[in-house]
């Protein structure tokens, strides 16, 4: 429902920041379908099904990875066209337009998919029946093979550290910059009136501060478990029961994560909830007019 909300373009947003919530909600849609559908589901409920079979479930566990590092780095190519809007005027011109955008997106999402290819050659098969390969088995030079190591720690700096920090000096630097032109506003504005109007750009900047500071919080807050997972700070203080209940709520969230970016930056756009409304009355509406 995002998606065709926003391909309509009637929320009031700009071309370019249009594509950019496109392509997050793309980036999580297609995330539920390769993790929940793909995956969990397949894992829980259709263990013997032709997705596990070794070729198939090594492209499927390749697109995980894609789908993730997509969902990440494309909220973090929206904060960054959002700094550039509101810190840099000068490039804003040049940078805030709809060709920029479709072509970071774009490079964007062409790399991360290259970045993930070696992830179908990680596994092998837990057993072969009648020479088909089933199963999804990592392979123990995974573990040992200095180069996999390698690959496994590019993994984790690229998705999610540098996310991580990027989100947070890039937020700062924009809630500065509000900060500070919010000041000089009130002030120019006290000089000149001395009054306690309603100041619209002030009200708007407000919203703006209030989404960018909420994206921040949801986004560390519920990539955090995993980040600990990943640089193996709790295992050592958690038994093997309560360590895979942590790795699990980790998983969740992260999960999770994944999946709530676009309705925390949309969903917030009264323009947005108008259109989704219409658009969820227009079938009835539609049925009404022919009984009419």
């Amino acid at each position: 429902m995002a998606i065709l909300v926003l391909f309509r373009e009637k929320c009031g947003l700009s071309s370019c920041s249009t594509r950019y919530l496109l392509a997050m909600a793309s980036g999580d849609l297609m995330f539920i379908i390769i993790e929940i559908v793909l995956w969990q589901l397949r894992f829980y409920y259709y263990p013997q099904c032709f997705l596990k079979l070794t070729p198939v479930c090594s492209v499927v566990s390749a697109f995980r990875e894609a789908a993730v590092d997509l969902s990440v780095w494309f909220t973090v190519m929206f904060t960054f066209d959002r700094f550039v809007a509101i810190c840099s005027h000068k490039l804003k011109a040049t940078y805030c337009t709809n060709k920029t955008a479709v072509t970071v997106l774009a490079t964007t999402t062409i790399l991360f998919c290259f970045k993930n290819v070696p992830v179908y050659f990680k596994f092998e098969p837990r057993k072969i029946i009648d020479n088909v390969p089933w199963g999804c088995y990592v392979k123990k030079d995974y573990i040992t093979d200095p180069r996999w190591r390698g690959f496994a720690v590019f993994s984790m700096v690229l998705t999610p550290m540098i996310p991580i920090t990027l989100i947070l000096i890039l937020n700062a630097l924009i809630f500065r910059r509000i900060l500070m032109g919010s000041r000089a506003r009130n002030s120019f504005k006290d000089q000149n009136k001395g009054d306690k109007e309603i100041d619209p750009e002030i009200e708007s900047r407000k919203t703006t501060i209030i989404l960018l500071f909420s994206i921040s919080i949801s986004f560390v807050i519920l990539w955090s478990l995993y980040v600990l997972y990943l640089l193996k700070v709790i295992k050592p203080l958690l038994d093997v029961a309560d360590h895979y209940t942590f790795l699990s709520v980790a998983y969740m969230l992260r999960n999770l994560s994944c999946c709530t970016n676009t309705f925390i930056y949309v969903v917030v756009q009264p323009k947005f909830r108008e259109e989704l409304k219409r658009m969820l009355k227009y079938p009835f509406t539609l049925i009404a007019s022919y009984l009419d």
